[in-house]
């Protein structure tokens, strides 16, 4: 029977480890080395005498005596994450923090963020971009939005509302058309430079311009060819400059549609399969601040006025 309780460094550092199943990641979090973890971690294991990971090439798992222990540290650590976060937001209520990736950041909330703070003079906003999912536990985060399939299944940690489908659409700078010639259909299209947003792949069941050039019956495109970014704001950027055709989130592209500095050649009706969610921890009551953003934001959705936009467009119909 174990009746003295282990360092609590070493403690946390197995909670981390097992948390991310990476020695790497745990070791970023701490801020310490990945050998100085796993020395911690090594410590443990002789104190308790049992081997708490299996190690592999690449990874680490679990053993039977690691799943036991880690349940209850992880309560315990969470527990004590949530005191402190309780602390700070007594002298913090005025900050919040929003998650969201650099694309959507850029492209369409950053833009309008200054409406939110017309009504909440008092809230300090963050804006977090990553291309990863906050960690609501460790980040810091008070509210996210997320890029996830149309009906995501429940999650015992989250709540999860839709905010907007995601249609994907051919643009492009009205001069590429004066440059390459009309464009009268989806295969007129094809012979056009084609930018790629990798940000938007099949592995992550999102369609690209294959699925796309399919829906629109055309065949034999070389989609080799064109230049290839993994950001979505870049890849805008890009077509905005009459770079090439881009198939492009229709909520990113939206502004630049909205200026004229991006058309639609081609009217492809195109879902994604995807929506973006706004999403936060379940069980935590939400500030006023973040309770305040998801109503404005909803409201910022709403407002978008598509059918002028796609009634103006300058594209042909498939």
């Amino acid at each position: 029977m174990h009746t003295t309780v282990p360092p609590l460094s070493a403690l946390r550092a197995f909670e981390a480890a097992a948390r991310h199943l990476s020695l790497t990641r745990a070791a970023e979090e701490l801020h310490v080395t990945p050998g100085a973890l796993s020395h911690q971690i090594r410590g443990l294991e002789e104190l308790l005498g049992v081997k708490l990971f299996e190690r592999k090439v690449r990874a680490i798992a679990l053993t039977a005596a690691g799943r036991q222990l880690y349940p209850g540290l992880q309560t315990g650590f969470g527990h004590i994450r949530d005191a402190v976060a309780s602390l700070d937001a007594v002298h913090s209520s005025n900050i919040l923090v929003v998650s969201t990736s650099p694309g959507l950041t850029s492209k369409w909330l950053a833009p309008r963020l200054y409406r939110f703070g017309n009504d909440f003079a008092d809230v300090d906003v963050r804006i977090s971009s990553s291309f990863t999912n906050a960690n609501f536990e460790t980040d810091g985060v008070d509210i996210a939005v997320r890029h996830m399939s149309q009906e995501p299944p429940p999650d015992p940690l989250l709540e999860i509302e839709k905010l907007a489908d995601i249609s994907l659409i051919a643009v492009c700078h009205p001069r590429l058309l004066k440059k390459h010639g009309a464009v009268k259909n989806a295969g007129d299209l094809a012979r056009l430079p084609l930018i790629h947003d990798e940000s938007i792949h099949p592995r992550l069941g999102v369609p690209n311009w294959k699925e796309w050039f399919e829906a629109a019956g055309v065949s034999g495109v070389d989609l080799r060819r064109g230049l290839h970014f993994n950001s979505a704001d870049h890849a805008l950027d890009a077509a905005g400059e009459g770079a090439g055709v881009l198939l492009a989130h229709d909520l990113m592209a939206y502004d630049d549609l909205r200026t004229g500095r991006l058309i639609i050649p081609v009217k492809v009706p195109f879902r994604s399969g995807r929506a973006f969610h706004l999403v936060w921890p379940k069980g935590r009551r939400p500030s006023r601040a973040a309770e305040g953003f998801r109503r404005w934001i909803k409201d910022e959705v709403a407002a978008m006025d598509w059918i002028r936009i796609k009634g103006r467009s300058h594209g042909a119909k498939k």
